[in-house]
């Protein structure tokens, strides 16, 4: 939208339009309004939509507060206060806003502001009705690059009417000092009465007939640079920021974006009960409204939505060359995007990126809430359930605080608490950012916290597992390991891969040195995101159980069909983990679950039979073309060339699992060619377990017809020495070093290598005995797969034995 010519002429001391205003002016106008100056000036050629509006500048404070003469008055109620006191700080806060809120504005100031608002009621063509805006706070330190000031300042939405925007402003005055903003300012350092405050005033966009939310160009919890997270709830965009609500939340992959590829690669539905919208009536100029149970279930928005805010993502961050954190909304009208606020990240992107610090969890705990993780930390200590803001005089230093949201007038306790937990909000809510900030782990969403933890019980938080988080009950042993990678190489002799199953985490893994993935499991996103049996999808209407029924509804509502649903959701986790290690090569293993595993997902009982030992029962390649099962193969070939293809993650190679003969090979890999997923086209390799002895007495055999293998030490063992590995009376026989399974790695690498196949292995003895992974290297494999935690240490091992 071009800025139409001012009809007003007005003093660039006071009142300054966003076309008048770039990032350089953040001691006039604070970061909020600098930035939305520097976008709407500069962005809008690019497409990036920001609503006109104008600041209300520090100067204009300034000469408020002189005219009032109370500069000395603020000075003095400040004097000697100890932000630890909790009932003094909200005392003298108090004193000061009633100070400001009795003062009154200068008669040429009040007339610059009310001119301005008269001329953007012009610009968007409301004069005779009056201009809805939204009046924000924006402080001259706020939004820096090294502090977040989340929630710190008042903002007010649908502001209509001389009046009413007057009373705003100086409510967004009166909120600089507020007592988090004071308790915020003194831990940070930064004197009461050296900073301004500007105040936003921005034409509203219709949100509240449609949604809004909050995106980073950054991937918040693991600081993995090329996501796009955004979350997204329906209404007016307070109740995402402020955790009312558990939002939407979507992820998109940027270099495939760049190349136009469908990049999307995760989509997860939030609860969202609640909406914020236009009041009706009354005094208030918002209210809260339940969001409707069928709209709940549903995603706020289309695919095609978010994909163009993630542009404009890239196109902010790419400006501002650093991750931003940014506020969009949809106007429910015009049915049109916008973005309503930028500001930098302020925590990921400060992170010394050369050291890797680990938290994990030494004893198994009983598990008793999950929600979204905030951070990669462990906490614990009594719970103090907080139900009245009445309560908090009572938080004591190193309590878990319990409550439905939190407020940013918490942020004095906050920093109190060695966790935090609440019932509803997401990874983008006030509760998320500052326990960001202060390095606090924090479990949002939960739903049930404050009903199901008591005061005083002993829990344990748990970030360190990824997007998931766990409360346990009871103190639980856990250790932090803090890693210096800044020296740390990877060995040139072999290739040095991990094993990934979980794609919440695989974030964080890929931060950890490596040469890629070479053992993505599927198992773990068919159990934990999918849950449905793909033949309970593909054949409904023999699933019986009304509530296993019900479930696959509820879980399937989003998509075209239940099949779908199915693709879509396995594509989603393989992509997440195949883009957070790309380019590198992202090994993915067809689903290998046991009949009795598959028979425990949502309808599996209907299609699964009963073995006696499931384990050399109907597994991996032999299920996959058995017509009791192949179409549901067929779901796991179109999800895979999905990835590949549509996605554009071609770093995804595929492995078969337990492929006992030649002819099994060659049967998979014929149904795998007719679903467009062909040997050697577009660079497709394909690979197959060796892990059991026919794999190795007929190696040069499968070398025709596969790239190469994966060693799976764990079944070999198994099935060499003829022995459970799950037994434990036989426990002691069970060997990985045996000298029986050491003559058939011996071979299969010798094999492949004269074939010119690559060889690797993915078990679990080159993790947990360094011998072993030296025996392998002389050997001559290509490459060994860990587990995450054993990776550096097993780096560390092999590069000591070189030198």
């Amino acid at each position: 939208m071009k800025q139409k010519k001012l009809i007003n002429k007005i003093s660039k001391k006071y009142v300054l339009w966003f076309s008048e205003l770039t990032i350089k002016d953040v001691p006039l106008v604070g970061g909020k309004n600098a930035s939305l100056g520097e976008m709407y000036q500069k962005l809008g050629s690019s497409g990036v939509p920001i609503p006109n509006g104008y600041a209300v500048s520090a100067e204009a404070y300034w000469y408020f507060l002189k005219h009032n003469g109370i500069k000395d008055k603020i000075q003095e109620i400040l004097k000697g206060l100890d932000t630890n006191k909790i009932i003094d700080l909200k005392n003298r806060a108090k004193k000061i806003r009633e100070l400001i809120l009795k003062s009154e504005f200068p008669e040429d100031l009040k007339k610059e502001i009310v001119l301005a608002y008269k001329d953007l009621a012009k610009f968007y063509k409301t004069a005779e009705l009056g201009c809805d805006v939204a009046v924000r706070s924006s402080a001259t330190a706020e939004d820096a690059a090294d502090a977040s000031f989340a929630g710190q300042q008042e903002s007010y939405l649908n502001i209509t009417g001389e009046y009413a925007l007057l009373e705003s402003i100086k409510k967004c005055m009166a909120s600089l000092f507020t007592d988090r903003s004071i308790s915020y300012r003194t831990d940070k350092k930064i004197g009461h009465l050296k900073i301004g405050l500007s105040v936003v005033v921005q034409k509203m966009v219709r949100s509240d007939l449609a949604s809004s939310g909050v995106m980073f160009s950054v991937d918040t919890e693991s600081g993995f640079p090329d996501i796009v997270v955004i979350n997204a709830a329906y209404g007016l965009g307070e109740y995402v920021v402020k955790g009312v609500v558990t939002p939407d939340e979507y992820h998109v992959y940027k270099p495939t974006l760049k190349k136009k590829y469908n990049s999307i690669i995760g989509k997860d539905v939030g609860e969202k009960a609640k909406k914020l919208i236009y009041a009706t009536g009354g005094t208030s100029s918002t209210q809260n409204v339940d969001v409707p149970i069928e709209e709940r279930i549903k995603f706020v928005l289309k695919d095609d939505e978010i994909i163009q805010l993630a542009k404009w993502a890239v196109i902010i961050e790419n400006h501002y060359k650093r991750p931003m954190d940014m506020e969009w909304a949809k106007d429910g009208k015009t049915k049109k995007l916008f973005i309503v606020q930028a500001r930098p990240e302020t925590v990921t992107s400060r992170e010394d990126k050369n050291v890797l610090t680990e938290y994990s969890i030494k004893a198994k705990g009983s598990i008793i809430l999950k929600g979204e993780s905030v951070g990669k930390k462990i906490g614990a200590g009594p719970a103090h359930v907080i139900k009245n803001v009445s309560e908090l005089v009572n938080f004591k230093s190193g309590e878990v605080l319990v409550a439905e949201m939190t407020d940013p007038d918490w942020e004095p306790i906050m920093k109190k608490a060695s966790a935090i937990v609440t019932n509803s909000g997401g990874r983008t809510c006030h509760a998320a950012i500052v326990s960001r900030e202060l390095g606090i782990p924090c479990v949002v969403g939960t739903t049930t916290g404050t009903a199901k933890l008591k005061n005083g019980q002993l829990i344990t938080v748990d970030c360190s597992l990824g997007e998931e988080g766990f409360v346990y009950d009871g103190r639980v042993a856990f250790e932090r390991k803090d890693i210096s990678l800044k020296n740390l190489k990877l060995p040139k002799n072999v290739k040095i891969m991990m094993n990934v199953g979980n794609p919440r985490q695989a974030f964080r893994d890929c931060m950890i040195p490596n040469d890629g993935v070479g053992l993505a499991r599927e198992e773990f996103i068919i159990s934990n995101y999918i849950r449905v049996h793909p033949l309970a999808l593909l054949e409904f209407e023999k699933v019986k159980d009304k509530v296993e029924r019900d479930e696959i509804k509820k879980l399937t509502i989003n998509y075209r069909s239940k099949s779908e649903f199915f693709i879509e959701k396995l594509a989603e986790g393989i992509a997440r983990i195949a883009a957070a290690f790309y380019p590198k090569d992202v090994i993915v293993r067809l689903s290998d679950f046991k009949s009795n595993e598959y028979a425990n997902l949502l309808g599996g009982k209907y299609f699964e039979p009963s073995e006696d030992n499931p384990m050399i029962g109907w597994r991996g390649a032999s299920r996959y073309y058995d017509p009791k099962y192949e179409k549901a193969f067929r779901l796991e070939c179109k999800a895979l060339k999905k990835v590949r293809e549509e996605m554009g993650l071609n770093n995804v190679k595929i492995m078969i699992p337990f492929c006992r003969t030649i002819e099994e090979g060659k049967k998979v890999i014929k149904i795998m060619t007719s679903e467009g997923l062909k040997r050697g086209v577009n660079g497709l390799e394909i690979y197959v377990m060796c892990e059991i002895p026919s794999n190795v007495i007929l190696a040069d055999e499968f070398c025709k017809i596969f790239d190469g293998f994966s060693i799976g030490s764990n079944d070999l063992t198994q099935l060499t020495l003829g022995v459970d590995r799950d037994s434990a009376m036989l426990s002691h026989i069970y060997d990985e070093q045996n000298e029986a399974i050491k003559t058939l790695i011996r071979s299969v690498i010798k094999i492949a290598k004269k074939n010119k196949r690559k060889v690797g292995i993915c078990g679990q003895a080159p993790s947990d005995f360094p011998e072993f992974a030296k025996f392998l290297v002389k050997e001559g494999i290509d490459s060994m797969s860990l587990v995450p935690d054993s990776v550096v240490k097993t780096i560390l091992a092999l590069n000591k034995n070189k030198k």
